[in-house]
């Protein structure tokens, strides 16, 4: 039987070159751990329809990636499955004008369509709300510079224009763009300020959480203590800063160190800890509390502010009124 067939071309939306530490995966696996939001039985489905290539060939789903190939991805497949539909949802709109405009998005809500959520995303209300919108990276996140958590709540930029969308994205990958969040950990953050410098890859336990890895991509979070709660537990409030965009990078970093955020459904681990405390929230207590970035067209410095989601208030209140302490 054989292993591949050669094949003509495709149009390519991905090219993936997989790294040592990949090698033997199965290429619809390692497919579904690098494509966000595609799932395996995506990547079998691309792959059966000879919409991937590996080094300019047409192979089986079983095939096993070898360090260095060339993996060539058209998900135009998935694509025309996935129908966008402008809905009525409210959206907090903190700015907008002709070329973007900046949303605090609430917890609980997902930025954009994906496997199984393909409705009641903020995607669907900015195509409800706005007349254009940029292309976006592909086609199901139309406006879509940055993301957040579907936990995480706060700010994000949209970018209306194409030309708009490429300076933004471009200022974020030079470490132009500033973003900081508000957070409440376990334990007490035992330095005032700290520059976390370690690199976030797969986890190689458990390959839908991300981890400090080997070898990782480089992720900076530089964080402030503002506040040390020692009474019932200790708990931290902490600003934090990223100098990158890795996924789950705040969360990842601070639950490596010994400070999971309170509420968080994946990184909190089985601490055993404060499982009365997580109860005075709706989801992980993080949230995207300041952007700042110099508008593309207008040239001018823009700084936006977005207020605690109700439970991480009166969480802090209930803490406050609890504690002996005074602040550090």
């Amino acid at each position: 039987m054989e292993r591949y067939k050669k094949a003509q071309s495709i149009n390519t939306d991905y090219e993936l070159i997989p790294k040592e530490k990949d090698e033997g995966l199965r290429l619809d696996l390692y497919l579904s751990e690098q494509i966000e939001d595609l799932s395996r039985s995506k990547a079998k489905m691309l792959i059966n329809n000879n919409s991937v290539m590996v080094n300019d060939n047409w192979v089986k789903a079983s095939y096993s990636i070898t360090s260095g190939d060339v993996v060539k991805v058209d998900t135009q497949l998935i694509q025309s499955e996935i129908t966008l539909i402008p809905q009525s949802i409210p959206l907090d709109i903190v700015y907008e004008d002709e070329y973007l405009l900046v949303v605090n998005k609430p917890r609980n809500m997902v930025v954009h369509p994906g496997a199984g959520n393909y409705r009641d995303t903020m995607v669907n209300a900015l195509l409800y709300h706005c007349q254009n919108l940029s292309d976006g990276t592909s086609y199901e996140r139309p406006g879509i510079v940055h993301r957040l958590d579907k936990d995480t709540s706060g700010l994000l930029v949209v970018a209306k224009q194409n030309e708009t969308h490429d300076i933004l994205s471009e200022e974020i990958k030079n470490r132009r763009v500033a973003r900081t969040y508000l957070a409440l950990v376990i334990g007490d953050f035992s330095k005032k300020k700290a520059t976390i410098d370690l690199p976030i890859g797969r986890d190689p336990r458990n390959r839908k959480k991300m981890a400090v890895v080997h070898g990782g991509k480089r992720a900076i979070t530089k964080v402030e203590m503002l506040r040390s709660f020692q009474n019932p537990e200790k708990i931290s409030y902490l600003k934090c800063s990223l100098e990158t965009g890795r996924t789950h990078q705040i969360r990842v970093h601070l639950s490596h160190l010994g400070y999971p955020l309170l509420g968080d459904p994946v990184y909190r681990g089985k601490t055993g800890k404060n499982v009365d405390i997580d109860k005075n929230l709706t989801g992980q207590a993080l949230h995207s509390f300041s952007l700042a970035f110099t508008h593309p067209v207008f040239k001018k410095t823009m700084v936006f502010r977005a207020p605690l989601p109700s439970d991480m208030m009166n969480l802090i209140s209930k803490l406050t009124r609890s504690d002996k302490t005074n602040f550090r």
